[in-house]
């Protein structure tokens, strides 16, 4: 089942903004971390010297120095939260939102590439190393047929997930007939309480009391 949302509706499931879940899962690993706590120092510190050299912080461009500095020195908190905004907006960019209630038609597992590098193999030559990791792609569908498939890195706590399992997030699409479904939100099932998907797009607080008012409804 397809139930379209409106703007408004849209926008309070799916924030502009990041929320705390979103600020986590965009926190990144300690290489990440590491990478903005340099340019945080780097561009502090030059843009600090530059704004002593300007006649002091005191002139206009001392000033605009300054400011700089702050922003950039701050680039290791406000990163995470330029990523998921950037995130949000790969989905809100879509015209059309619709709740879906559906199930689990089918699902299976595919490997796939995660991360690729360059490494010195033992003759010393270059090579290109690829790490991989197992999906999880769930077929969603409905009484009208198949809507798509939610595909996210699978892990232990999905092992109890079963053909017929009753699936709910949102759908985005181009067109106001949904057809074909672009894109979909991470997912809620509501039989074993869990939450699936590869990013926290929604205030799931929000997602499970629109199901259960959606489910009372309808008797």
């Amino acid at each position: 089942m397809l139930i379209p949302l409106s703007g408004a509706e849209r926008d309070q499931l799916l924030p502009r903004v990041a929320t705390g879940p979103q600020f986590t899962a965009c926190w990144g690993g300690p290489q990440v971390l590491l990478q903005r706590v340099m340019i945080s120092v780097v561009g502090g510190v030059i843009s600090l010297i530059l704004g002593q050299t300007f006649l002091g912080f005191a002139s206009p461009w001392g000033a605009f120095w300054l400011v700089t500095g702050i922003v950039l020195g701050l680039t290791w908190l406000w990163g995470p939260v330029l990523v998921a905004a950037q995130r949000n907006g790969r989905l809100r960019r879509f015209p059309h939102t619709a709740l879906v209630i559906a199930q689990v038609g089918g699902l299976f597992t595919e490997e796939r590439v995660a991360e690729r590098r360059e490494d010195v193999n033992a003759t010393g030559r270059l090579e290109l190393v690829e790490s991989k990791r197992r999906w999880l792609n769930l077929e969603l569908a409905d009484e009208d047929g198949f809507l798509g498939i939610l595909a996210f890195p699978l892990e232990q706590k999905h092992q109890g997930i079963r053909r017929g399992d009753a699936v709910c997030c949102l759908a985005m699409a181009n067109r106001r007939d949904f057809s074909p479904v672009a894109a979909f939100s991470d997912a809620w099932l509501p039989q074993q309480n869990l939450w699936v998907g590869r990013y926290p797009y929604l205030r799931r607080d929000l997602l499970v009391n629109l199901y259960r008012r959606q489910a009372a409804a309808r008797g």
